[in-house]
């Protein structure tokens, strides 16, 4: 039988198996922003700045610090990945070569149910702002009505995700233009906002320490509530993994994506953690009520301390940025489907891994992740807490699925095949003596912030009427169903089909002085017109293993591909 030779591909997605289908068109600093958006300050820090203050006071912003320095030893991790495989749906590939078939399967379908969900949630954000610039934006009653706020948010949402779908599905030359302006405003405009709360700064930092009375009802006093206000940090510091999620569209990716990565939860930290910290410092009344409002929060401190024009200008600011965070979000959910639709990992896959042949981009599933997006939204339409609900639920399936990829990295260290033995590749990464102790924390920290994202907590899960069990339990028992029935579903089904598809599949070239009668090709075409090649296994020599037989390719004619 004839050996396969390695061939020279400029665009190196032949290493992993897969043919380039994709628009290599990303730069360094749209792909820097890919991983902005995604995390993006102006978002999530003026979203979820009312649950952190109305459940722990202004000391909640210590969560901040305490979610960078967990999230970055996750990143550290992500980013020597990235430097080995900046391929699409990068969490759902990576676990593919660090585990077995069914956890890299669930490390997919987790984050991409998740992206799914998180694109419901952060469109929702615009309710948080566009009524707060405008009351016309209060479209379905005047926002006094017990169901007002989620069904004006929802329609707002809807209206976003359409938009996004739209950008997404055109390509990805137009979405990273969108998204790089929009970045640069949102960088900015933190900037300017952060001089602006500066100059307006009424108190000192000691307030960081008063608790204020803030957990005296609770079991475990400050601390309990504390927990449960570090979902507001915890909601803003995910989604870097973006930028290798990207990295089949990124210009030189093993050495782009890391640096990528690094660089974008780096400066949301300072950016985010400066107006945050400004915000607290420049409120004119830290007993005012609407700062742990749902229509108050962060945006009605910047509304009265600057004033009308300015404070409303910088409002338009994070409606930007909203809009380049829901197009981020799309963009790596559509990667995601992309990426396990082409391994014939999902249902309907040779559709959903389709790629328009002008754009270069996956087409039908920006348009199918859009209407699913929506979805959740109308299922929680009536929900006065839609946004606490959707974003924890969101934010737990992000940690599983980052843990999905952490632990068997660790074990893959203690089992001495991390750092992959020399075989002349050059990583874009690497963590050197530092990799085991900073997996480690990784590890720990993403256990532990998972326990307490999931928790049934009413405050978070049911804080208004009615209250119900299985609406404190909703959390619980949702991740449990998208767990559990994913599981099944890959066990009984997907397993027994997986295999690249034939039109994704890297084309095999063999050694042209060999018997080419053998191949059943002419001479020197180099290629394999055997049907079975064109879902050849993928093997993975660079990490001391191979892929288990649950990701072994199907021979389109002799079924489950045997790796000869």
């Amino acid at each position: 039988m004839l050996e396969p030779t390695k061939r020279a591909d400029a665009s190196g997605m032949d290493e992993f198996g897969y043919a380039q289908t994709l628009d290599r068109s990303i730069g360094k600093f749209a792909s820097f922003a890919a991983g902005v958006s995604y995390i993006s300050i102006l978002t999530g820090v003026f979203q979820l700045f009312y649950f952190g203050f109305s459940m722990a006071g202004p000391a909640y912003a210590w969560s901040w610090p305490l979610v960078f320095a967990g999230q970055l030893m996750v990143a550290l991790c992500f980013a020597e990945l990235a430097g080995r495989y900046p391929v699409a749906g990068s969490v759902y590939n990576w676990a593919k070569r660090l585990s077995s078939g069914t956890f890299a399967w669930l490390a997919g379908w987790l984050l991409l149910i998740s992206s799914i969900v998180a694109l419901g949630a952060v469109a929702l954000a615009l309710q948080l702002t566009l009524p707060q610039i405008w009351s016309g934006f209060q479209i379905i009653g005047d926002g006094t009505g017990t169901y007002d706020f989620a069904l004006n948010g929802v329609l707002l949402a809807s209206i976003m995700i359409s938009i996004s779908t739209v950008i997404n599905a055109f390509g990805v030359k137009l979405m990273t233009k969108i998204n790089s302006i929009g970045v640069f405003v949102e960088l900015a405009a933190a900037v300017l906002l952060i001089l602006a709360l500066a100059w307006h700064v009424v108190r000192g930092p000691e307030v960081l320490f008063s608790t204020e009375g803030y957990g005296m009802d609770h079991d475990l006093g400050f601390f309990g509530v504390f927990l449960i206000g570090a979902m507001a940090s915890g909601y803003v510091m995910y989604g870097f993994d973006t930028a290798s999620s990207l990295g089949e569209e990124t210009k030189d990716p093993k050495k782009t994506a890391p640096k990528a990565i690094l660089r974008a939860i780096t400066a949301s930290f300072i950016l985010g953690g400066l107006i945050l910290l400004g915000g607290l410092l420049a409120a004119p009344d830290l007993n005012d009520p609407k700062l742990g409002a749902a229509d108050g929060g962060l945006q009605y401190i910047v509304l009265s301390v600057l004033g009308g024009p300015f404070g409303k200008a910088f409002l338009v600011c994070i409606v930007v940025a909203v809009t380049v965070c829901t197009l981020a979000v799309h963009a790596a959910a559509i990667r995601m489907m992309f990426a396990m639709a082409r391994d014939n990992n999902l249902p309907f896959s040779r559709q959903l891994s389709k790629v328009h042949p002008e754009r270069k981009t996956p087409t039908v599933a920006a348009i199918v992740i859009g209407i699913i997006a929506i979805i959740p939204l109308i299922v929680n339409v009536s929900q006065p807490a839609i946004f606490t609900i959707l974003s924890s639920i969101s934010i737990v399936l992000i940690y599983l699925s980052y843990l999905l990829v952490t632990v068997p990295l660790l074990r893959k260290r203690f089992q001495k095949k991390w750092p992959l033995a020399d075989d002349g590749t050059e990583p874009g990464f690497s963590l050197g003596k530092w990799g085991l102790p900073v997996n480690i924390v990784a590890v720990l920290w993403g256990g532990a912030m998972t326990l307490n994202l999931i928790w049934p907590r009413p405050e978070i899960y049911n804080s208004v009427p009615p209250f119900e069990w299985y609406l404190q339990w909703g959390g619980v028992l949702f991740v449990g169903a998208v767990t559990g029935g994913g599981a099944l579903l890959y066990r009984l089904k997907i397993r027994h089909q997986t295999g690249v598809l034939a039109a994704h599949a890297a084309p095999i070239h063999v050694d042209s002085s060999q018997d080419s009668a053998a191949t059943g090709s002419p001479a020197g075409t180099g290629l394999v017109s055997s049907p079975a090649h064109a879902m050849a296994p993928q093997s993975s020599p660079d990490i001391g293993g191979e892929i288990p037989d649950e990701l072994a390719v199907q021979g389109a004619t002799s079924g489950k591909g045997s790796g000869s």
